[in-house]
């Protein structure tokens, strides 16, 4: 998804009042409101467009709205605000039906109280303060997820809180009949990256279905040779190519196989309406190599993708990228794969066999080929580069049997200090919060996977308010978390979930 896409989807601003105070205290009422929704658009990091909606007096204005929110193709969400006081039974249809993402926004239009010249008049029409506990009251009582953000509209907290939520939101939207695609089964005998898929459907609103192998090697032969040449050319312009992979060299026919491979399952992927994809080195019957370098570049370009079949990896890595879509930095498919246990300096450091996205690079990748002791096949071709250091967070989604759970391990990235010369895939460093040892056991406890997706711009408060809007458990693990707290944490939710 693109920023210009962005702008086509939309959040509605919904005010609320009542006929008791007037027309000339609902057209106040209908111009502030219209105010917000403006400077809203003009916030840079509010990545959609506010749009106003007219002021709700009754029962009947909130159903009709509501309704039309729901059928509304580019509206991803509501953004509501009871500038007086709004009776809130007349809220209850409305709301009992409505399905898209609620941010409730308390706030008032003037930041101060006008001392001097506060009366009556004033206080019935600016009565926010009490008018936005009386709905907040109702969504409790209908017991309904919503976002809550408190303060004056033109703090830039507020609208730092706001456009997270606006980004969450996205991700809900990019998610609802979405189609992701397996190729083959998921790596035999391993649990964590198995699920109900039937459930995440009924749950999160997109689809995932397998294909044979053999389905996506016939689009992989097809292939032209003039497409090929043009993609390893584009290769040796934006990577740094070792000197075995350029034209004329032993190994440019790999080259070549690997921009084969993307070719076919850019077209696969395309065709099908795809928006993510997962493979196994288990099952890739027809094929010369594990597609590394492939993979990297798919991600790059928004796909979402899990190794060894773990689908639900592939579709948190596709939202997470949606939802950061014009943010400095990347996400990407990740594992933990080894350990550092230096005391004082204890590290994880995150790798794959091969699929580690080039968004999240640390300077001009290289494109190497080098010997895979697993899957069988031909040396395969791959980004090989570091991560930079700064502030990070790994995210994954488990099935828990009766439900699913995101998990969020805030994490500080390293700068590798030394060369890794033997270790030829991408890798990063990082630093679990609140440390090592709480942070690694936090995880376990929480059934978290080994599989992620490692994100270098997202917060955990936006993934909350992601979470919310799914309907789903979310476990934060960051610098406050104590193993204590967790397993407290881990038992309510367990008798919450029942």
């Amino acid at each position: 998804m693109t920023a210009t896409d962005l702008k086509r989807l939309e959040v509605w601003f919904i005010t609320g009042s009542q006929h008791l105070y007037g027309e000339e205290t609902l057209r106040e009422v209908a111009k502030h409101s219209t105010a917000i929704a403006k400077s809203l658009n003009e916030q840079p990091n509010v990545t959609v467009k506010s749009v106003f909606q007219p002021v709700v007096n009754s029962t009947d204005e909130v159903y009709n709205l509501c309704l039309e929110a729901n059928t509304a193709r580019n509206c991803i969400g509501i953004i509501t605000w009871m500038h007086t006081f709004s009776p809130a039974k007349m809220w209850i249809n409305g709301l009992k039906i409505l399905h898209k993402p609620l941010c409730h926004l308390h706030t008032q239009f003037n930041r101060d109280i006008p001392w001097d010249t506060i009366d009556m008049d004033f206080m019935n029409t600016n009565q926010s303060a009490h008018g936005d506990r009386e709905f907040g009251f109702i969504m409790s009582r209908l017991r309904l997820d919503r976002k809550v953000v408190v303060g004056h509209w033109q703090d830039k907290n507020v609208v730092g809180q706001i456009a997270g939520w606006t980004r969450a939101a996205i991700g809900w939207y990019d998610w609802q009949g979405a189609r992701f695609v397996r190729f083959g089964d998921n790596m035999r005998y391993v649990a964590v990256t198995d699920g109900d898929k039937v459930e995440a459907e009924l749950k999160f609103g997109y689809s995932v279905n397998t294909h044979g192998i053999g389905d996506l090697v016939k689009m992989i032969n097809d292939a032209r040779d003039n497409a090929i040449t043009k993609l390893c050319d584009e290769y040796a312009e934006r990577y740094n190519l070792v000197t075995s992979l350029k034209k004329g060299n032993p190994q440019h026919q790999s080259l070549r196989e690997a921009a084969r491979i993307e070719l076919g399952l850019r077209r696969f992927l395309k065709e099908g309406n795809y928006k993510g994809f997962t493979d196994t080195f288990e099952d890739l019957h027809g094929m010369v190599q594990l597609p590394g370098l492939p993979v990297q570049r798919l991600m790059n370009d928004g796909y979402g993708f899990g190794g060894e079949g773990d689908w639900k990896t592939a579709a948190l890595v596709r939202v997470m990228k949606t939802m950061a879509t014009g943010l400095p930095g990347g996400n990407s498919f990740m594992e933990d794969y080894t350990y550092h246990f230096e005391p004082g300096s204890e590290m994880v450091l995150g790798s794959h066999m091969l699929e580690i996205c080039s968004s999240i690079a640390d300077g001009k990748p290289s494109c190497e080929i080098h010997p895979l002791g697993i899957g069988g096949k031909a040396d395969p071709v791959r980004l090989v580069f570091n991560v930079a250091g700064g502030h990070a967070l790994n995210a994954s989604i488990v099935d828990m049997g009766n439900r699913f759970r995101l998990l969020v391990n805030e994490v500080t990235a390293v700068k590798p200090k030394n060369k890794l010369p033997k270790l030829p895939v991408a890798r990063v460093l990082w630093k679990p919060l609140p440390d090592m040892q709480t942070g690694c056991a936090a995880w376990i406890l929480a059934g978290g996977a080994h599989h992620t997706c490692y994100s270098q711009n997202l917060s955990a408060e936006l993934l909350q308010d992601f979470a919310d809007i799914a309907g789903i458990e979310c476990i934060h693990i960051n610098k406050q978390t104590t193993l204590s707290q967790l397993k407290n944490e881990l038992r309510w939710n367990e008798v919450y979930y029942k």
